[in-house]
């Protein structure tokens, strides 16, 4: 471990601002050769968030840009979040103000049918890929400060169904480079044991009505001792929602604006004991209200 050297809130919320503007761009360049595509702002909050050592009753308004889209050889998605928390989840040790959080996922999914031509289908399963991407995180927080840096690679399942339903198993490479407010220390970057994950992600029309049921499955295995030495456990986040088009239900513009409710059930956030001392925190039961507008 070394000495914190501090950062001021307002450089960290100026970097996460510019890595938001960077990825708007790169998010917008495969529209430009793409089948479809589907952008989208949108706002969730709940006040019964919850992150490992801190409690969960912490409040956080999320805004967030999506984008998906399809081209000739595959899709991509790209997301990147923006969590504001309130005091509960502080900025520093000494401060009253929230925590603040940046939060980036890049997949593309290259469709092994597009490629070769041939026909992968069987039972339920229309056809098969393989996904790579990345994960990429900075938070301003009193006690972990988290820099996550994730590579991601495996096969994926696409499911005949409505809408879609995607199952990949990807492998992990993981790594954080964490820092401590209350100690003053910080740990140079620490790599975890290379591990799997097994993931879900869906958009299902209910029938022919204005509602759907959207979300994605995380269950991700242990990977090894963390940055402390602590072993890691494995890990389950669980969110879904029910969202109504809006314009469909009230005569307007369909697949527009959206509204609904959200559930997030997170056991061992980020491989973190529950059962041990990070307490309640490390096990998030979250319901949240979210919007959405498309363009």
């Amino acid at each position: 471990m070394v000495k914190l050297s501090t950062n001021s809130s307002a450089t960290k919320l100026r970097a996460s601002t510019a890595l938001i503007g960077c990825s708007v761009l790169l998010a917008c360049f495969p529209a430009f050769a793409a089948d479809w595509s589907d952008t989208s702002i949108s706002w969730r909050y709940g006040t019964s968030f919850a992150e490992p050592y801190e409690g969960n009753d912490i409040t956080k308004n999320i805004f967030a840009l999506t984008h998906a889209s399809g081209y000739k050889y595959g899709t991509n998605f790209f997301n990147v979040d923006m969590l504001l928390s309130n005091s509960k989840d502080p900025s520093n040790a000494h401060s009253t103000d929230g925590a603040q959080e940046a939060y980036v996922v890049y997949r593309n999914t290259l469709d092994l049918g597009k490629i070769t031509g041939k026909d992968y289908k069987f039972g339920v399963v229309k056809d098969i890929g393989i996904t790579g991407g990345f994960d990429w995180n900075t938070k301003t927080d009193a006690g972990y400060n988290s820099k996550k840096r994730m590579l991601v690679l495996g096969p994926t399942l696409m499911f005949d169904v409505p809408g879609f339903l995607n199952v990949s198993l990807l492998v992990l490479w993981e790594s954080n480079a964490p820092c401590n407010t209350y100690t003053n220390t910080c740990v140079s970057r620490y790599s975890y044991k290379t591990h799997p994950m097994l993931t879900a992600a869906w958009a299902i029309p209910i029938g022919d009505s204005a509602f759907s049921f959207e979300g994605f499955a995380n269950f991700i295995a242990a990977k090894g001792r963390d940055e402390f030495g602590a072993q890691t456990k494995p890990e389950t986040n669980i969110d879904a929602q029910i969202m109504a088009d809006v314009g469909k239900l009230m005569g307007g513009p369909k697949g527009t604006f959206k509204l609904g409710v959200e559930y997030q059930y997170w056991k061992n956030k980020f491989g973190v004991d529950a059962s041990g001392s990070a307490g309640s925190g490390a096990f998030a039961k979250t319901p949240m209200i979210r919007a959405e507008y498309h363009f």
